[in-house]
Formats: structure tokens, C-alpha cells, sequence
């Protein structure tokens, strides 16, 4: 199983950039309470400043035995609950704040991934892309409330420098001095902190790739054998994601560690100067305490490692979430289609361009309305390419697709998506119930249209012996791969429009099952335009006429009998050395 490794265009700073206006955008969207968090913390800055003061008066006062002392206790103790009050608010609202920033990434993720052209998101894998909205949004989701954390952090501790320049002019002085020391180190562990963190995230979305490939094709594994092979792949990575998890809380430890020496040494060396000042009567017994208090108080600088820690991650991490929504979505007009119209479709000179290579060029295709064309050709031929486009799941680089002489370009959403339907090989069910998922579309079809879309897919059998029948939940379904192409079928029978698209959606169903599907397709679901993406014989033979790619142009557009006598016609389907005389087999 190949893994994909995630790539992201953009140069590291205008990445760096756009994930910052990202955060700019996240934390306006959680502005009130991150402003209440803000406004909470600088509360309890206040209070934390305030305290040592009001605890060395009172001090002061019980040596003196003044009958004032008993209020300032009682304020002492009225200030240390608000402190608690206050830090418990900060912690509760950046908690909500981190959910809320989450939510709000992941609605846009998840949005921009639905909105866009698959090709747009086919780079990012789908473990890496769960990753990155699960893992790497929690992550991203947290700098806001981090951001106001370190502006909390600092509040206090600046204004208990303050204080001790207030009460002595020396014991500021001999704080100030530790802190060019300790701005290197909150500099350097910001630097290091962010490069290990950005190498974790990634080796993350590899290791979440290899697995969620692996889980895809788990039966394959088995039947290779190759079970070992496949989980020595997958944790192939987890040795550099040990190394670089192990540099990551080195750097952060390093610093806690320095930030740890420097910050009593800092103190020890206040509490000095304190000694002095009191010795000399500069300031009392109760200053002393206050000095004491403002010193660990002010030391607390060495305590933004902390949420500086989790603000470089948060960065880190909404990088890989912009690289999502940098995925440009699929523009829509707001033109509706001609009412009535028999589904006539058009491709007009169309290319397209996967990866610097042509999938498809020079493609002039005209169907008629209501008529059924297979679309045959080798693998990579541009098959499920031209699908894509004459459906507008994806937009030509060159050229112009056209329903009914409307540019597709211009039709508006809900009008495309209700005009025209697919069905896929590996068709996703949405809903609760079997119902549901069938009649989950642009428009919720009603219930009839629901059993008479089962009874033509093949699929009302089957559903009707569950044990709830329709009501069945449908994660308790065990389907078939036949099964869930049928229900994959019914759902677009039951939303059948102007155009329907086929790729290769029938290809799990055996023979009998297949011809029920066409006779429904000619008799029963509404008629219109039916492009069948074909590897079976059978099929091409039964369609009005066959479109025959090859490396991605345009063969030819002819019956089946009559291609039939062309040797490399009959390489397509396996037949290099038939006679030309069969066809239909």
C-alpha cells in the first residue's frame, strides 16, 4: 500500500503568515470571551499584586498591635478568594474558548473539504487529513486561549517588579538584572520548540496515512499474508516520531530547567538586597514580607515556558489546518437549466491536467439527449476524468462542459447537484437508517420513491429481510460489496435527474443483477442522459454508442458492433486475438 506524504505549496513564510491570519480570524470569532479571559486574568493580576501590600500592612499592624490589624486581615483574606475566583474563571473560559476554536476549525475544514474539486484535496490522504482536523485542531484551537494565558502570565509578575521598585529602588534592581538571561532562554526555547513540534505533527499525518491505507485494504493484507510486512510499514516512522517527541520536550525541558536555577538565584539575590534594606531601615518587617511575595511573584516569568509552549504548537498546528482550507472551493454560478430539457451534453475542446501531465485534451463530445454512452478505454485511459467533468465534480483547465447549451460553469449549485446524479464503485452512505442513506441527496426523496429506487436497483430483496427492514440502522448493516452498490444505485435512482453519471458502479454486480439495473434504467427511473464509465463487455455492448479513450484523447465515438472490428477495441476488454464476429459476450 503506498502512503502519501502531505504536501503544502506554499513557502514557509507565507505559510507562517497565513496560519496567523487563520488564528487572527479564530480568536475574533471567540472574541468576547477571550476578552473575558483577558479581563478575568488581569483581575487576578491585580489581586495577586495587591495581596503581599495588604499582607505586610497587616503584618505591620499585629506587631504594633493596632486595632486596624483585624480589617486588613480580613481584607487579606478577601483578596486571596477573589485571586482564586478569578484564576478559576481564566481557567474555565479558556477552556470553552479552546472548544469553541476547535469547533469553528474543524466546521471550516470539514466545509472547504466538501466544497472542493476532489482533485483539490486528493494530496492530503485521508488519515492525514483526519489528522489534521482532529489532532492538529485541538492543537490550533488552544492558541487563542494560550495567547491570553502569556498576556496573564506577564500581568502579574510586571506588577510585582513594579512593586519592588516602589518599595526599594535596589531590590527592582537586583531582579532586572536576571532578566536579559531569562528573555534568551524564552527566546531560544520558542525557536527550537517550534521546528521539533512542526517535525512531530508531520511524522503524525505519515504514520495516520500508512494506517488508514492499511485499514482500506485490510483484506488484501490478509490474503498476501504480508500482515507483518504491513504493521513494520506502518510503524516504521514511530522511531523518528520517538526522536523527534524526545527533542521537543528536551528543548522545553532545557528551559524549564534553566528558568528553574535562574529564577530562585533571582530571588535569593531580592530576599538579599531586602535583608540590607531592612538593616538599614529603609523599609519594615512587613516591606520585607511584601519583598518576599513580589519576588516569587515576579519569578513567574519563568512560568510563560508553559503557555508559550502551547502558542508555538497552536502555530505549528494551524499551519497544517490553513493547508486544508487553502484548497480553493468549486465556484458556482446561479443560472438554472432550460426546464424539460432531454439532458443533452456537450465537452468542447476539453483538457485537463493532473500533476503537470494531460488526463485528458483536445475532448469534443456531443451526446444527445437521452441517449446511454459507455465510456471504455485502458486503465488511465481518463475514464473516471471525463466522468468528473461532464458531471462538474471538477472543472476542465481547457475547454467547456454543457448541459442542455448551458455552460456547466454558470448552472448554481442546488440546480446542478438536483439535474445531475452519480453512482460510484465505492459509493459513501450517509444517514441513520438504510432509508436515509437512500434518500440522502440535493432533496430528501419521499418514501415511495425510496422503495421504488430500491425495487429498481436490485436492493429491495435484500433490505427487507433486515431485521428492521428500511428502519434498519445502518452502521448495523453488514453489506456486500454487490449490496452496497445497489443501495449506492438506489440512492441515485431515487434522485435521478436530466443527467445520470455511472462510474463504474455496477462492477461488484453479478450478471442477472446488472440487467435488472439497465432494464430499470430504460423503463423506470426518469429518463434522461446516462454516461456508463464501463470495463465490462456486456455494457458497452448494450449502450447506444461507445466514447473510446486512449491516453487521454478521444478515439473514437462509435457503436460497439462497429468498433468491434478494430483489433485494439478488442485489447480493452482482453480480446487482442478474437475474431471480429463477437461482441456481445
Amino acid at each position: 500500500m503506498a502512503s502519501t506524504r502531505p504536501r503544502d505549496g506554499a513557502s514557509d513564510k507565507g505559510a507562517a503568515r497565513s496560519a496567523d491570519a487563520l488564528l487572527a480570524r479564530m480568536t475574533r470569532a471567540s472574541a468576547g470571551r477571550t476578552a473575558g479571559i483577558l479581563l478575568c486574568a488581569a483581575g487576578a493580576a491585580a489581586v495577586s499584586v495587591a495581596l503581599p501590600a495588604v499582607l505586610g500592612r497587616t503584618l505591620d499592624l499585629l506587631l504594633q498591635g493596632h486595632p486596624d490589624a483585624g480589617r486588613a486581615l480580613a481584607a487579606a483574606v478577601a483578596l486571596t478568594i477573589a485571586e482564586v475566583v478569578l484564576n478559576a474563571a481564566v481557567a474555565l473560559l479558556a477552556g470553552t474558548v479552546g472548544a469553541r476554536s476547535t469547533a469553528w476549525l474543524r466546521l471550516r475544514g470539514l466545509g472547504r473539504l466538501a466544497a472542493a474539486a476532489p482533485h483539490g484535496v486528493s494530496r492530503f490522504s485521508p488519515g492525514d487529513a483526519a489528522t489534521r482536523l482532529s489532532t492538529h485542531a485541538t492543537e490550533a484551537g488552544a492558541a487563542p486561549a494560550g495567547a491570553a494565558r502569556i498576556v496573564a502570565a506577564v500581568l502579574a509578575p510586571t506588577g510585582a517588579l513594579v512593586a519592588l521598585f516602589v518599595i526599594d529602588l535596589w531590590t527592582g534592581l537586583a531582579f532586572v538584572l536576571g532578566l536579559p538571561v531569562l528573555g534568551l532562554l524564552l527566546r531560544s526555547f520558542a525557536r527550537h520548540s517550534s521546528d521539533s513540534v512542526s517535525r512531530y505533527q508531520r511524522v503524525q499525518s505519515v504514520m495516520a496515512t500508512r494506517l488508514t491505507d492499511a485499514l482500506g485494504g485490510a483484506r488484501a493484507i490478509a490474503a498476501a499474508g504480508t500482515v507483518d510486512e504491513e504493521r513494520a510499514r506502518i510503524l516504521r516512522p514511530l522511531e523518528e516520531l520517538g526522536a523527534e517527541g524526545r527533542r521537543m520536550w528536551s528543548v522545553q525541558g532545557s528551559a524549564m530547567a534553566r528558568s528553574g536555577v535562574l529564577m530562585p538565584l533571582l530571588i535569593t539575590a531580592v530576599l538579599a538586597v531586602g535583608g540590607l534594606a531592612l538593616a538599614d531601615g529603609r523599609i519594615s518587617v512587613g516591606d520585607l514580607l511584601a519583598v518576599s511575595r513580589y519576588a516569587s511573584l515576579a519569578a513567574g516569568l519563568g512560568s510563560v515556558a508553559g503557555p508559550l509552549g502551547a502558542l508555538v504548537h497552536g502555530r505549528a498546528a494551524a499551519r497544517r489546518v490553513d493547508a486544508l482550507l487553502a484548497v480553493p472551493p468549486l465556484a458556482h454560478g446561479q443560472r438554472g437549466l432550460p426546464p424539460g430539457g432531454p439532458g443533452t451534453l456537450e465537452l468542447r475542446g476539453v483538457g485537463v491536467s493532473r500533476d503537470g501531465e494531460w488526463a485528458l485534451r483536445g475532448v469534443d463530445l456531443h451526446v444527445p439527449g437521452g441517449r446511454t454512452v459507455a465510456v471504455v478505454g485502458r486503465s488511465g485511459s481518463g475514464k473516471s476524468t471525463l466522468g468528473a467533468v461532464a458531471g462538474r465534480l471538477t472543472d476542465p483547465d481547457e475547454g467547456e462542459v454543457l448541459l442542455d447549451g448551458v455552460p456547466l460553469g454558470t448552472v448554481a449549485a442546488d440546480v446542478l447537484r438536483t439535474e445531475v446524479g452519480y453512482a460510484f464503485e465505492r459509493p459513501s452512505l450517509q444517514g441513520a437508517t438504510v432509508e436515509e442513506a437512500i434518500a440522502a441527496g440535493a432533496e430528501t426523496a419521499p418514501r415511495e420513491r425510496v422503495r421504488s429506487a430500491a425495487r429498481a436497483a436490485g436492493a429491495d430483496d435484500f433490505v427487507r429481510v433486515l431485521p428492521q427492514g428500511y428502519a434498519t440502522p445502518l452502521e448495523e448493516v453488514p453489506l456486500s460489496g454487490g449490496e452496497l452498490q445497489r443501495l449506492g444505485l438506489a440512492r441515485a435512482f431515487a434522485h435521478a435527474g436530466r443527467l445520470m453519471i455511472l462510474d463504474d458502479a455496477t462492477s461488484s454486480l453479478d450478471t442477472a443483477t446488472e440487467r435488472q439495473v439497465d432494464r430499470a434504467l430504460a423503463r423506470e427511473i426518469r429518463p434522461g442522459t446516462r454516461v456508463v464509465i464501463a470495463h465490462r463487455l456486456s455494457t458497452a455492448a448494450r449502450a447506444d454508442a461507445v466514447v473510446w479513450l486512449d491516453g487521454g484523447r478521444l478515439r473514437a465515438v462509435r457503436g460497439h458492433a462497429e468498433l468491434w472490428q478494430d483489433p485494439d477495441y478488442r485489447a480493452v476488454f482482453g480480446h487482442a486475438d478474437a475474431s471480429g464476429g463477437g461482441g456481445n459476450r
